[in-house]
Parts: C-alpha cells; sequence; structure tokens
C-alpha cells in the first residue's frame, strides 16, 4: 500500500505557523502537555524531562508562512520554498490527554497539506509531541470510522493513502477528530481535534494553491 509523507521543510512550516497561530486559536495547556518555561526573576527555572528532547525542525530555507485565514481552530497557510508554492490548513488539540497523566511532551497539532508541484492534495499528518513507539501504529477516529496511521518519528499519516479522501471528506462533515498513539516510552495520548473551521480553511487552501 502507497505511503506518502509531508516533506522536511512542509513539517517545518507547519511547526512555524503553529508557532505563529493567533493567540485566539491557541488552546491552554493541558495536563499531558508540556508548558512553555517561564524564567524565574533571579535564577533560571530546572528544565523538565520531556518524552521528545529533539529541537523543532529549523524552516527551511527561513521561509516564512504567511496567513491566509482563521477559520474557528484551523489556520490556512501558503509559502513558498525554493520557489515551489505549499498550501495547508493546521490547527492544535481542543484537548490533549496522556496516561499515566501529566507526562510533559511538546505540543502536538494536525495539518493537511496541498503541493501542487508534487501533485500532492489534502494530505493528512499529524505530529504528537513524542517519538513514536517504534514499529506500531496510531489511529485517528472521526464519527464511526477509525483510520489507521502510519508512525515515524513523532509523525503519522494515514497508512492507506486510497483512503485519505475519504478521511477529508469526514473530516469535512465531522465534529472532532480523535487522534490516539504511544510513545516510545509507553505514554498513551489521546489528542481531540475540533473540526469547525476545517472546510472553510481547505477551501481556502484549495484557492491558493490550485
Amino acid at each position: 500500500m502507497a505511503i506518502h509523507r509531508a516533506l522536511p521543510f512542509v513539517l517545518a512550516l507547519a511547526v512555524a505557523a503553529a508557532l505563529a497561530m493567533p493567540a485566539g486559536a491557541q488552546q491552554p495547556p493541558e495536563p499531558g502537555a508540556a508548558a512553555p518555561a517561564k524564567p524565574a526573576p533571579k535564577r533560571p527555572p530546572k528544565p523538565k524531562p520531556k518524552e521528545n528532547e529533539a529541537a523543532p525542525a529549523p524552516l527551511a530555507g527561513a521561509v516564512k508562512p504567511t496567513l491566509l485565514g482563521q477559520f474557528g481552530d484551523w489556520g490556512a497557510y501558503s509559502a513558498a520554498p525554493g520557489g515551489k508554492k505549499v498550501c495547508f490548513a493546521i490547527a492544535k488539540p481542543a484537548s490533549a490527554e496522556t496516561k499515566p497523566a501529566d507526562r510533559p511532551r511538546n505540543q502536538p497539532y494536525m495539518f493537511i497539506s496541498t503541493r501542487p508541484a508534487d501533485k500532492v492534495s489534502n494530505e493528512v499528518s499529524v505530529i504528537v509531541g513524542y517519538p513514536f513507539k517504534t514499529s506500531t501504529e496510531a489511529s485517528a477516529e472521526v464519527g464511526s470510522t477509525t483510520f489507521a496511521l502510519y508512525t515515524q518519528g513523532d509523525g503519522a499519516w494515514i497508512k492507506n493513502a486510497a483512503e485519505e479522501a475519504h478521511m477529508v471528506d469526514a473530516m469535512r462533515q465531522g465534529e472532532q477528530a480523535v487522534v490516539k498513539g504511544m510513545s516510545s516510552h509507553g505514554t498513551q495520548s489521546t489528542d481531540t481535534y475540533a473540526l469547525k473551521g476545517l472546510s472553510e480553511a481547505l477551501d481556502r487552501v484549495a484557492q491558493e494553491c490550485r
């Protein structure tokens, strides 16, 4: 079965977009998510161990994504690294949980990218915020349908590419998508993404990246 994955620069652009999302679209830290460190008045804060020690990938070519519009929890962005236009919709989960509870990790998010130069449209990707356990699958539940996700590092993509269009259609019409996975340390995560605004964000992406 075919597996297609977002290119490294697309991941980097998505990271940059997530960090730059409007304040109203950002979610408060959840019990299972690592909160940004705040320096103490007189001494530096003690670093907290994380599931994922790796820093976010550097933004390829210092290209910054342009916000096309904010639709509910979903932001629509475009960029042109290396002269090749890329557009994507991105959101942070409305809730993020871990078992055991209070396991810190990097910010998870989901994005759906379109890359005309690569003939890729509406590719669904998830960054979970920790390295997945090797040789394990994750899952995404949209309504009554569960889609198997292939995992690599801290990323996940739909396992059966033939089901991707069906997944995107289900997300357009659904209320939430629930992504579940397990980290290399055995931590189970459940991230719930609100889907309100996704359809409008994808329409804006399609308009920009025909």
